[in-house]
């Protein structure tokens, strides 16, 4: 009697039993990962010097994440190339939640079409996490700078072309990207000077050794209110309610500008691998915490929108905003430190 159709059926059954109990041993293990998540201090790596937008967002949510959890979560402010340096050391770290990167327009959508041997894929590399906030660019000037709007300014420009230095927090920075933005729309020609992070640039301008500066509203949001810039515009669609009188670019009446939008965003991201339990108990937590009237209050004085969603609406950003920079650095010419 040929008993090869029962063998092999048994043998099936056997197999099938076998991967149910691995199965159910990894949903427990997991389970067992997640109820015990985090049982040790969080690492968010910054990837920008002190003092800029990406790392007062990074220690607004970092604070919060510790009171609701009562573990620390340390804040590694790691700069350097555009912010790929910090972003490389989370791509490279251990795939258990307790290394994560406060990531933001530069690093995760702009890097890709600056540098061509990047270190890590935005796309393959990371686990999205949590959408923290859009932030509005707000273009800045000195007091001493004879402009008091945008069309002004493009005027001045135009009459004096290369007079005007603009700073940023580093060649091909999302300050740097939206002023490229603005000068191929307005055709104007002015002199990036490229700084080691936000905080020194905005020094800088405060002391008038730069001119200009279109960056993201909470770094500059106090030198405003202390009359220390001077704001012209804001890159959103709509103003800021924190900045109710400052106007939109697409205001200025200059035809060229009528759909201009360069809004800076920020969030959170894990190395690939990082269990898909522990990146829903992340951005649970993160979620609940930017519906908090603290802090979507914080962030609006600061001219910042929070923008809880699941980890797959950050995830198809990052993607969308890759294919919308690649031409601004194409046509600028941008080329890294």
């Amino acid at each position: 009697m040929n008993h090869t159709p029962y063998s092999f059926k048994s043998s099936k059954i056997l197999k099938l039993s076998w991967l149910c109990h691995v199965g159910l041993w990894f949903a427990i293990a997991g389970f067992a990962q997640v109820q015990t998540y985090p049982n040790k201090p969080i690492r968010m790596i910054v990837p920008f010097t002190p003092g800029g937008s990406t790392d007062i967002l990074a220690r607004s949510i970092g604070q919060k994440l510790s009171q609701s959890w009562n573990q620390s979560v340390i804040i590694d402010n790691v700069p350097g190339a555009g912010g790929s340096i910090g972003a490389d050391k989370v791509a490279k770290s251990a795939p258990d939640g307790y290394t994560i990167l406060m990531g933001h327009i530069g690093t995760l959508a702009v890097t890709p079409s600056l540098y061509p041997n990047l270190p890590y894929d935005p796309i393959k590399s990371f686990a999205p996490v949590a959408w923290i906030a859009k932030v509005p660019n707000v273009m800045v000037v000195n007091p001493n700078i004879p402009v008091k709007n945008v069309k002004e300014l493009i005027e001045y420009a135009k009459s004096k072309p290369n007079a005007l230095n603009f700073g940023s927090g580093g060649n091909g920075s999302a300050a740097h990207l939206a002023t490229e933005y603005f000068k191929l729309q307005s055709q104007t020609s002015m002199v990036h000077v490229p700084y080691k992070g936000t905080a020194p640039a905005v020094t800088d301008l405060v002391s008038g050794q730069v001119q200009l500066m279109f960056t993201g509203a909470p770094a500059v949001s106090g030198f405003i209110k202390g009359g220390q810039l001077r704001p012209l515009a804001v890159s959103s669609k709509v103003r800021l309610s924190s900045l109710p009188d400052v106007p939109t670019v697409a205001e200025s009446g200059i035809k060229e500008l009528l759909g201009f939008e360069a809004d800076q965003w920020y969030g959170i991201v894990a190395p690939a691998g990082t269990s898909q339990a522990i990146v829903l108990k992340l951005n649970s937590e993160i979620n609940a915490i930017l519906n908090t009237v603290e802090i979507k209050s914080r962030l609006q004085s600061e001219g910042a929108e929070a923008t809880p969603s699941p980890p797959e609406v950050f995830g198809r950003l990052i993607a969308s905003e890759i294919e919308r920079w690649r031409p601004v650095v194409q046509a600028s010419k941008i080329k890294p430190d």
